[in-house]
């Protein structure tokens, strides 16, 4: 990269090849603007649904335009210190500007880069809370274990993060562990940050019962569903059956006595949703129906899916519980995800709760591969 005091400036569309990001930059500082103006107007202050609306757009749009003005100032002080060297006769005031056109052409391809990720198209999905679902696949009790276990790292990860996790739903395994479990897990972003966690992890360890000490390999499927507002998803109500019963395993003697547990069946899907954390039978049913509205919102999307091309689905895969996306390889300290072929020798850090060391490189794989795609539609 040649430096601006040699004859050289780094102008918007030499350093933005791609014309359509340029004016989709413009497109998107246009319509910040304009939703800044509408806030302002009383009518839309008034109607607190639109105002909650435009603000939401607005934190959106916020970040792109904050780093496409500090884009554009960086280039025009660029510019500037062109025409002033031309001019200055003190050496070193000459240096001066020199340093500084060397430093922001430094940074300039980065916040270029950061630029084509921000204009990546969003997953509608991103800002919504989750519905984890654990369950113990092959390997039996030493399957039970590790759900739990691994329920335990994402519960640590999500603690780092600022969330909240809240158990909905437990089945304890044969000798401790469990069979299922299902949360939820609320806080800023969080479907943005667990979604490529959905599939097959397998464990391979050596089980405490195993007196040989051969290592065994078990697995437990993954869920991350996203939650949905109650409007989202139709139900009648004539399709669901309800059930009660008494809460069974751990909880206590007052939940064991009474009918606080609540089964959920929808009659035409299949969808069956157990809740027994909650300490009545209505809380019980209310996370049940939040589960329940939350499956059948996945079941839509996951059609209208299959029928259109998605760079997830080529690059990440497609989150499906069949697919094995990661082993954990206790007796060598090894994770290794399958998808993008990476491999850290970290068990004890990532269970632990830095699953960051997994999640965000594949994040950044996905942004790769999505920048690519765009780079080929041009």
């Amino acid at each position: 990269m040649e430096d601006a005091a040699d004859g050289r400036i780094f102008h918007f569309h030499e350093l933005i090849a791609d014309k359509r990001m340029f004016s989709k930059l413009d497109e998107v500082e246009n319509r910040y603007e304009q939703v800044q103006m509408m806030l302002q107007r009383p009518d839309i202050a008034s109607d607190q649904k639109q105002y909650r609306t435009l603000m939401k757009e607005l934190s959106g749009l916020e970040k792109v335009v904050s780093v496409y003005r500090d884009f554009r100032k960086k280039n025009s002080t660029l510019e500037s210190n062109k025409k002033l060297l031309g001019t200055e006769t003190d050496p070193e005031m000459k240096e001066l500007l020199k340093e500084e056109n060397r430093e922001i052409e430094g940074l300039l391809p980065d916040i270029e880069k950061e630029l084509k990720i921000l204009l990546i198209p969003k997953d509608p999905n991103d800002d919504k809370n989750i519905i984890l679902e654990i369950r113990a696949g092959a390997g039996g009790d030493e399957a039970s274990l590790f759900a739990e276990e691994l329920f335990r790292g994402y519960s640590y990860y999500a603690q780092k993060q600022g969330w909240k996790v809240e158990m909905l739903s437990f089945s304890e395994g044969n000798v401790g562990g469990a069979k299922e479990i299902i949360a939820s897990i609320t806080g800023e972003s969080v479907f943005s940050k667990l979604k490529f966690e959905s599939g097959v992890h397998r464990v391979q360890r050596v089980p405490k019962t195993e007196a040989a000490g051969r290592v065994h390999t078990s697995t437990v499927t993954v869920a991350v569903i996203p939650e949905v507002e109650e409007q989202e998803v139709k139900i009648n109500m004539s399709d669901v059956r309800i059930e009660t019963m008494r809460a069974s395993g751990a909880g206590g003697q007052s939940v064991n006595r009474t009918e606080s547990a609540v089964r959920v069946v929808h009659i035409p899907s299949g969808l069956e949703v157990r809740c027994q954390e909650g300490k009545s039978q209505g809380s019980n049913r209310e996370r049940a129906f939040q589960i329940l509205y939350a499956k059948l919102k996945q079941i839509e999307d996951d059609k209208i899916r299959k029928e259109a091309s998605d760079v997830r689905l080529e690059q990440i895969g497609t989150g499906d519980r069949s697919e094995r996306i990661r082993t954990y390889n206790f007796p060598q300290s090894r994770i290794t995800d399958h998808r993008i072929g990476l491999t850290l020798h970290q068990i004890d850090a990532v269970m632990g709760g830095a699953f960051e060391n997994l999640i965000d490189p594949l994040i950044a794989h996905f942004q790769a591969e999505a920048l690519k795609q765009q780079s080929a539609q041009v």
